[in-house]
């Protein structure tokens, strides 16, 4: 499932604290984004104790429990994980993966909060969560019964909320640093092949790494960097973080470079560097230019003005980078009347 309108952490916890209490919520979204964490901080903010289930590892006795004879009849004992006396936050994870089978055994636990003879206590909640089906994780078709028992909604990365969680938790300085000035580095889609990709939860495994090495406090050889980067974020994203880290000497070069009291780097050693201060040069870019040049302020108006000496000046530089900035990379593209000005100035860069 794909809903067309998705939320924000913060805005998820809001329909959570609003919603979940009456009907059981779904939240869909890509692996590593925190839909895990969001539901034990919503637990918090309720003041109830979160019990999480995997859907991916249960059998169907894992719900209904297993039979007893009592007298003349019997009846099913459920789970001793489930069966508390204290109203809880239920929490299926990864509901869309388990077999039909369980799915069917959920069918009374989500509509009628039961299972069996046993009832949820009064107040408890049940919240499910699950990865889509083009996120190349463990899925299975839920059944249409299921999906018409819950409330659906779906998760977005937002990296402002992300950092200032991930400041309020100490994690490692260079990734704070470099996700400030790359947030759309902070999540990438899942790719079909099996490698790393970028996501929170990868982003903070690789400030866990780089906690554990003491990284900042002491020097680390660039293959034990390339070793931990690689191992945790995207193959693109690693090489960018990689040239974030040469020049942390000199962490405000961008804004040197657009102030005019620094110049692009041009030694040959320096090609990765160059890279990387340019392709935040172009999200800069993307994320200060109005799409409509009447809109712009007075801030907007220096920075297109800087931006188009700095581009040409840049071709000079390295060409290939220079069209890299301008270019429409994975979608996005610069607004059209600031490339009109770019074409008209320096036309060569227009053919991308």
């Amino acid at each position: 499932m794909n809903l067309a309108y998705s939320v924000t952490q913060e805005e998820l916890l809001e329909v959570l604290l609003n919603v979940a209490p009456i009907r059981p919520v779904f939240i869909w979204g890509a692996p590593g984004i925190g839909k895990s964490a969001l539901v034990e901080k919503f637990s918090k903010e309720v003041g109830l104790p979160c019990v999480s289930l995997l859907g991916s590892q249960l059998a169907p006795e894992d719900i209904i429990g297993i039979p007893q004879i009592k007298g003349d009849t019997s009846e099913f004992l459920p789970p001793k994980m489930i069966a508390k006396k204290e109203p809880y936050v239920l929490f299926l994870d990864e509901l869309n993966a388990c077999s039909q089978e369980v799915q069917k055994a959920f069918y009374s636990l989500i509509h009628e909060r039961r299972v069996g003879e046993y009832h949820l206590p009064v107040g408890s909640i049940v919240v499910g969560a699950g990865n889509r089906s083009q996120d190349g994780a463990i899925v299975k078709t839920m059944s249409s019964a299921l999906i018409n028992r819950m409330f659906h909604v779906q998760m977005r990365v937002d990296a402002t909320q992300w950092l200032a969680w991930a400041y309020e938790n100490h994690l490692h300085p260079w990734v704070t640093d470099y996700i400030s000035q790359r947030p759309d580095h902070l999540f990438s889609e899942p790719p079909k092949n099996e490698e790393p990709y970028s996501t929170p939860r990868s982003w903070h495994m690789l400030s866990d790494a780089l906690t554990e090495y003491g990284a900042g406090e002491r020097e680390l050889a660039e293959n034990i960097l390339r070793v931990l980067a690689y191992g945790c974020i995207s193959a693109k994203h690693a090489g960018m973080f990689l040239a974030f880290t040469k020049q942390l000497g000199n962490r405000h070069l961008l804004a040197d470079i657009l102030k005019g009291d620094a110049k692009w780097p041009t030694k040959p050693e320096e090609r990765d560097i160059l890279y990387f201060v340019a392709q935040s040069f172009r999200a800069r870019l993307l994320h200060d230019l109005p799409g409509n040049k009447q809109n712009m302020n007075k801030d907007a108006q220096y920075l297109a003005h800087r931006a188009k000496a700095l581009i040409k000046e840049l071709s000079q530089v390295n060409f290939e980078i220079a069209q890299m900035v301008v270019s429409a990379d994975e979608g996005e593209v610069l607004p059209d009347w600031f490339m009109v000005e770019i074409v008209r100035d320096l036309p060569r860069l227009g053919c991308v």
